[in-house]
């Protein structure tokens, strides 16, 4: 299976990766017409019913989270929802048929995309944390991230309303760079289609993935939001993974006997394992270590003889643990997902993301390391 950015995500979101005014109704002229469109057609058009959306319980309790207390999640439109009609009228019509379009149709929503299940996973484990703690503002915060103008805004939000989804908090950049405001935002987690984009933000030291649209998908816990992490170049620096391109297995083994008691460096996703494992930490100190709404995983192919107790002794060191350790030495990764059946997979290599959809798990690229520069060729084992 092959999961290219571009073409898999190709019908996720009309506004490619690099919008210039002309292309993208970022200019005046554009964007007065687009109002015209908007005048002449939304009068006509009837919302179609859909679920009724809850009201939110807030008895004592807070629920816009101030972003800094906040674990702020920011979710492209493009992996949240699902718009291979649009993407066909923007191609084949233009910027201003894809407006028109939009607002013909702003009372029909999108469907879920790759981010969905995810989404809806931090909602349940919100719910449980205001239930215990009703006046904290440690909550996971969802901000929607898209290229799109506001526009398209209505579009989303019925979207939303309709799937009962708890976003309150949008960044509509009309076709602009949205990194500078996941900064402000305090963003701990950004999900993305756009490789670039994801790329600037882990340079800025923000936790970035890149997600995809498989054809298959398993069914996934909806009490229970699972979270996998795979080590090198994830939690863990590239340290390791640079010795085994460079210089082959053997050489990566007797590395890490060398280091096992040297404590591995920081990967991209550290941060974000962290902040899952002190909202754990709340629920144990309330009794519920057993029935947890958040479990994580490591899996990596590290084995565990011979590479894995130094990446054991790096998590116990930082104060971190995952609930579960899968040693693969190795093996495919995808079957091993299958039966976790996590809510997102983080890995930096494309192959062992493309193995993970290859079983309908959801799964993210993390686009750092030494890795990208030397992809993983299925004739060739691999340290991590």
């Amino acid at each position: 299976m092959s999961l290219d950015p571009v073409l898999v995500m190709k019908g996720q979101d009309p506004m490619p990766n690099t919008c210039p005014p002309a292309s993208n109704g970022d200019s005046k002229a554009s964007w007065e017409d687009s109002k015209d469109i908007h005048e002449n057609t939304a009068a006509t058009k009837k919302p179609k019913s859909g679920p009724v959306r809850r009201a939110r319980k807030v008895e004592g309790g807070i629920f816009f989270p101030k972003p800094e207390n906040a674990v702020t999640i920011a979710v492209s439109s493009r992996v949240l929802f699902r718009t291979e009609k649009e993407q066909i009228v923007f191609e084949q019509q233009g910027i201003e048929e894809y407006l028109r379009y939009q607002v013909e149709h702003e009372n029909e929503p999108f469907a879920p995309g790759p981010a969905f299940p995810f989404v809806k996973a931090l909602e349940t484990v919100n719910t449980r944390l205001r239930e215990l703690y009703p006046e904290s503002e440690e909550l996971f915060d969802i901000v929607l991230v898209t290229y799109n103008h506001a526009h398209v805004g209505v579009r989303l939000i019925n979207t939303i309303n309709y799937h009962n989804l708890f976003i309150e908090r949008f960044c509509m950049t009309g076709g602009t760079s949205p990194i500078g405001y996941l900064k402000a935002w305090h963003t701990n987690l950004y999900l993305s289609a756009d490789t670039e984009k994801v790329q600037e933000a882990l340079a800025e030291g923000i936790a970035a993935a890149t997600m995809f649209m498989s054809d298959k998908q398993i069914e996934v816990s909806e009490t229970q939001l699972r979270v996998a992490f795979d080590g090198d170049a994830v939690l863990f620096s590239d340290e390791s993974e640079r010795i085994f391109k460079a210089h082959g297995l053997d050489k990566f083994f007797e590395h890490e006997r060398e280091n096992e008691n040297t404590l591995l460096d920081h990967g991209p996703l550290k941060s974000f394992l962290e902040l899952l494992g002190k909202l754990q930490k709340k629920f144990y100190a309330k009794g519920h270590r057993l029935d947890c709404p958040i479990r994580t995983y490591l899996v990596t192919a590290r084995s565990a003889a011979s590479s894995g107790i130094r990446a054991l002794k790096t998590l116990r060191a930082w104060g971190l643990e995952t609930d579960e350790a899968l040693f693969l030495a190795g093996a495919p990764k995808g079957p091993m997902l299958e039966k976790i059946r996590p809510h997102i997979y983080f890995d930096d290599q494309m192959f062992h993301v493309e193995g993970a959809a290859e079983m309908g798990a959801i799964a993210a690229h993390v686009p750092y390391g030494i890795a990208q520069k030397y992809p993983h060729k299925k004739s060739t084992n691999t340290s991590k």
